[in-house]
Order: C-alpha cells, then sequence, then structure tokens
C-alpha cells in the first residue's frame, strides 16, 4: 500500500492467522519500530519479530510477529506497555534530576 501524506500516525492490519500479524506502521519512525521490534523479541512467547520496509519513500514499514502460544496482537501490546512504562520511568527521573539539578545551583542573593 503507498505511504499516506499526513503526519498522524496510526496503524493498519495487513493480515492475520491465528499465530502471526502483519500491521502496517502509518507515518511511524524506524528508530520506535527497531525498538519495538526488540522488545517483542523478549517475550517468551514470541517465535519471530521483525519489520520492513518494501520501500523507502512509498511505503510504510510493516512488523511482523509470529507468536508460539496466544495471540501475537497480544504480544505487540505487551511490549507497548513495557517500552511506555520505561519511557514514563525515564521521564520522571529526568524531571527529578533537573530539580536536584537546580535546587543545587540557585544563586543566593543578599538584600
Amino acid at each position: 500500500m503507498q505511504r499516506e501524506r499526513t503526519n498522524e500516525t496510526s496503524l493498519r492490519v495487513v493480515s492475520k492467522e491465528k499465530d502471526s500479524i502483519i500491521v502496517e506502521m502509518i507515518n511511524y519512525d524506524n528508530t520506535l519500530l527497531r525498538t519495538l521490534v526488540e522488545e517483542i523479541l523478549k517475550d517468551d512467547q514470541v517465535i519471530e519479530a521483525r519489520y520492513y520496509i518494501k520501500h523507502p519513500i512509498i511505503d510504510n514499514p510493516q512488523i511482523y510477529v509470529k507468536v508460539k502460544s496466544g495471540k501475537p496482537q497480544a504480544a505487540i501490546k505487551r511490549s507497548i506497555r513495557k517500552l511506555s512504562k520505561l519511557y514514563e520511568d525515564l521521564g520522571a527521573q529526568v524531571e527529578k534530576e533537573i530539580e536536584k539539578y537546580r535546587s543545587n545551583h540557585i544563586i543566593k542573593t543578599t538584600e
């Protein structure tokens, strides 16, 4: 399918079998998809996970996931939840460090 020309991200199920799924990732960055596939591969129920792009200019990337048991879309959801939690924790840690930096670098003035 030809690449959509908007900035909005979405996805579309291209095909679905009992133990596998192919999902087209519309307007997603390769960096994000690589991280997602790496997380999916950590799942014990996953046999295979990869993403590919037929043509880098006209096609959207697709993710393929095959599982031993369970639903392949569940493996994707589990991985997204784990990454979401990871980035949420990272964001909180950055905020904490910024506050610590600010409190240690306040310029004290005397009147």
